[in-house]
């Protein structure tokens, strides 16, 4: 799935994962593949995605939301540190 995490200043991270987890407003998630349509709010915490070769980046949010939509997902963050 195509992943996007954009703050106000910048395109932290855009490229293919095949798990991202979240830490959501409510509790920590993870959105796969043909995930269904979502919209969640998140808090401060660490976006953890897995590319297809094993390969594993950690990236650090202050907040945000996360949209799902087939396939597509876009993190709108309020900052981020890669």
């Amino acid at each position: 799935m195509h992943l996007e995490i954009i703050t106000p200043d910048r395109k932290v991270f855009e490229g293919e994962v095949t798990s991202a987890q979240f830490p959501g407003a409510d509790g920590s998630f993870e959105v796969l593949n043909n995930h269904a349509p979502l919209i969640a709010a998140l808090k401060a915490g660490d976006v953890t995605l897995s590319g297809g070769a094993g390969g594993r980046e950690v990236i650090r949010i202050e907040g945000g939301v996360v949209e799902v939509l087939r396939n597509n997902v876009i993190v709108l963050a309020e900052g981020a540190v890669a």
